[in-house]
């Protein structure tokens, strides 16, 4: 029995096969964590989704942006843009199986037994690991209900962009799900940058990486998440592991096996 978790697939789905098959991998008794974006951008999306659905018994997903996107667009709340590659989803037969299935997944995984907490872009430096699973839920809770429709219609905006526990309704469900799975670069009280998509050099003046903060409430736990391409796996942080390396953008798909934390890789 082994676990594994996955960065950003987005559509890519021949390495993922491949990653599987090299590590013989067993959905009756090993499980995999895919770690958001599982589709878009890449060129089998739809493909993607069921080789996922499939497998969801053996699976534990966060959702990433590029998930929300396709949950919006096949809503009739976003026009798709020239880059996206989700129309063979949103013209399947069994689209509506596969999207009820998407807005049923979490923003944040954890598991204690295993010490490792999942999220595809970070958590926010004056969160600990127990207020990002209690404010994730609050989205979560939206995703599978009526209020699903009002949440996606209003869920882009780079506003508000810090956290306030006092705020509420939409701007509170939106600075939630900006820090779960777009965050990249904050100040140390968690004010977002999100204009910034490049290396840690590009950093604006005032701002790190989300996880760089030195007074992070997170320090000591074990955090994977995606989302962040640029980084090219490199996070150069204790208890940290960026497993995006960018396989849409032609580099690789990478899965770390969680036990030993050993990388595997393959090319798109």
């Amino acid at each position: 029995m082994a676990t594994y978790a996955v960065g950003d697939i987005q559509g890519c789905l021949k390495p993922l096969q491949a990653l599987l098959i090299h590590i013989k991998f067993n959905p009756k008794l090993d499980t995999l964590w895919v770690a958001g974006d599982m589709v878009n951008r890449g060129p089998e999306s739809l493909k993607t989704l069921r080789f996922l659905y499939h497998l969801r018994h053996s699976l534990k997903i966060v959702l990433g942006n590029h998930d929300l996107h396709l949950l919006a667009i096949a809503a009739g709340y976003r026009n798709p843009t020239p880059s996206d590659t989700l129309n063979d989803i949103l013209n399947s037969p069994d689209r509506d199986i596969l999207l009820e299935w998407v807005r049923q997944q979490p923003l944040v995984h954890h598991d204690k037994k295993l010490g490792y907490t999942m999220v595809h872009a970070g958590i926010p430096p004056q969160w600990s690991i127990k207020k990002a699973l209690r404010y994730s839920q609050e989205v979560e809770t939206v995703l599978k209900s009526k209020k699903i429709n009002a949440f996606l219609q209003s869920m882009y905006g780079n506003e508000p962009s810090q956290w306030n526990k006092h705020l509420k309704g939409m701007d509170r469900l939106r600075i939630i799900t900006n820090y779960l799975t777009r965050m990249r670069f904050c100040t140390t009280t968690g004010k977002l940058e999100l204009n910034t998509k490049a290396g840690l050099n590009s950093a604006p003046v005032g701002y790190l990486p989300w996880y760089a903060h030195t007074k992070r409430k997170t320090n000591n736990d074990k955090i994977i998440f995606g989302h962040w391409a640029a980084l090219e796996g490199q996070a150069d942080h204790d208890n940290v592991f960026a497993i995006d390396t960018g396989c849409v953008w032609g580099g690789k798909l990478t899965m770390m096996r969680l036990e030993d934390q050993k990388l595997f890789s393959a090319n798109n």
